[in-house]
């Protein structure tokens, strides 16, 4: 897929989410001990064969360009091509600025996109975590004929799981799109969008030019749905693991579901790895008194109380006396003794004093502020 330009558009919703967002873009959102969830589709686009990809920011990016850095943990530290990080427009720095929809930041970085080398796009988001190969997505494409590809899974309903503002799909025989929807409450199954689409630049740049000349910024209402009747519009069936993160719980629920051996090796694959920033450090540790079962454990970790059902991400301390049940510890928290955690999220830095006690439900977790000292 080297005639393919990734743009990864970081223009999501992250109202639910606000609790783990409001220092961070969603993208930055540390994942399953040591990812951030832009690592999953990053990798995905370079293990695809994609050498250029630009990133969308919107605002709050500092932590993210402090992990993407040159981009050479995703082989994209080059010459030509490489990593881009595609800067908002300048008025949306004010606070008092009004932020229209996407459109206006693809409009913003209309000269990357006709600039580069490729001849075809891939859009995608970066809530969604999975493994994917797009080849087969492109050659679908191409085969159809199609001016943009959709991709989607077929969810159905499941316990306790739903997706929020979530795009439906709509399909006819061909698996062309006969319709779509974006559904803004709760939903708990269907043909759910991935937020991912591959599209030709030609027809991007159209796209982009139409709506903003009649004043329509939101690129999935009035870039898609409004065309399509226009345009050829596909959709591809991807049938692999897919966690969608719209919500805390969704977070929380995609996070547990690694301590599952199937779940763990379908989305860590030898084969098409996922890349991260690395941070050197030793080996996890287990003192005399540690008892762990059933979780995972990033390196740099020292435990000395007991851990169960839980992610520890890397330079988590647990201290003597401490037990931490169905949770996520962040990166260089802090457990002190006798504590007790159930169902809770500990943002990054959290110290927990001794003797605290502090529980979640399984539906409704805890969720703890970045260096909040408890």
């Amino acid at each position: 897929m080297k005639n393919v330009l990734g743009i990864i558009n970081l223009h999501e919703h992250e109202e639910l989410l606000s609790t783990l967002t409001g220092h961070r873009p969603l993208a930055a959102l540390p994942f399953g001990g040591r990812f951030r969830l832009i690592d999953f589709i990053l990798s995905n686009m370079v293990n695809s064969g994609i050498h250029t990809v630009g990133v969308l920011t919107k605002h709050r990016f500092r932590s993210l360009i402090d992990h993407l850095r040159s981009g050479k943990e995703w082989d994209l530290a080059r010459k030509q091509d490489g990593l881009f990080i595609l800067p908002p427009p300048d008025h949306i720095h004010y606070s008092n600025s009004i932020y229209k929809g996407d459109l206006e930041f693809f409009y913003n970085n209309l000269d990357f996109i006709r600039k580069s080398s490729q001849e075809y796009i891939l859009i995608a988001g970066s809530q969604i975590v999975c493994n994917i190969n797009f080849n087969d997505a492109f050659r679908f494409h191409l085969e159809r004929g199609a001016d943009i590809t959709l991709l989607y899974k077929t969810e159905r309903p499941q316990p306790g799981r739903t997706f929020t503002m979530a795009t439906l799909l709509n399909l006819d025989e061909d698996g062309r799109v006969a319709d779509m929807e974006i559904k803004p409450g709760q939903i708990a199954g269907g043909n759910i969008g991935m937020e991912m689409l591959i599209v030709a630049k030609t027809r991007l740049v159209e796209i982009i030019q139409d709506c903003v000349a009649r004043g329509q910024f939101d690129f999935t209402k009035e870039g898609i749905i409004r065309n399509l009747r226009r345009y050829r519009i596909y959709a591809y069936p991807y049938s692999g693991y897919m966690a969608r993160i719209d919500s805390v719980q969704s977070f929380y629920r995609a996070n547990l579901d690694l301590l599952k051996p199937e779940i763990w090796e379908s989305l860590f694959s030898q084969d098409e790895p996922i890349y991260t920033k690395v941070r050197d450090e030793a080996p996890a540790q287990y003192c005399e008194d540690a008892a762990v079962r059933n979780s995972l454990v990033a390196n740099g970790c020292i435990i000395e109380g007991r851990v169960e059902n839980s992610l520890l991400f890397r330079g988590v301390r647990i201290a003597r006396g401490a037990v931490v049940r169905d949770s996520i510890i962040m990166q260089d928290s802090i457990i002190q003794s006798n504590a007790t955690l159930d169902n809770v999220i500990c943002d990054k830095e959290v110290c927990i004093s001794s003797g605290k006690r502090l529980s979640g439900d399984a539906n409704f977790v805890m969720v703890i502020d970045k260096r909040r000292v408890v």
